[in-house]
């Protein structure tokens, strides 16, 4: 699956968030400075042909809906990070999380403890 750029995964949270929904929405939903309606439209038949959404037409519309949930995504990007950055290794993407400071030695051991119980189920 093809990478999003951050302004695509902005309108994915979009998505995630409230549902299905028309262009015009988003824009209602978009900050201001609002973006215009044609640019989005682009962009999400651009979301569309990555596979990300897929869209049911009404009337002379269409209403986009999310092919992708936010989990799957999640999970995705991570993977790829791992894999680009951490030679594949998952040890090595915790290890830099500890010397890092935003994985703890005490939240590492929740997770030891969590992993160890779901294994003993």
């Amino acid at each position: 699956m093809e990478k999003l750029t951050r302004r695509e995964e902005e309108l994915m949270q979009c998505f995630w968030t409230h549902g299905p929904l028309f262009v015009r929405e988003l824009v209602a939903l978009a900050p201001e400075p609002k973006p215009h309606f044609n640019t989005l439209s682009t962009m999400v038949r651009t979301l569309e042909t990555k596979g990300y959404v897929g869209h049911k037409p009404f009337g002379n519309t269409y209403q986009y809906y999310p092919l992708v949930s936010e989990r799957e995504f999640s999970r995705r990007t991570l993977g790829s990070v791992i894999d680009r950055y951490f030679e594949k290794s998952c040890l090595g993407a915790v290890s830099a999380l500890v010397e890092e400071e935003r994985l703890s030695v005490e939240e590492l051991r929740e997770l030891i403890e969590r992993i160890e119980r779901q294994n003993a189920r």
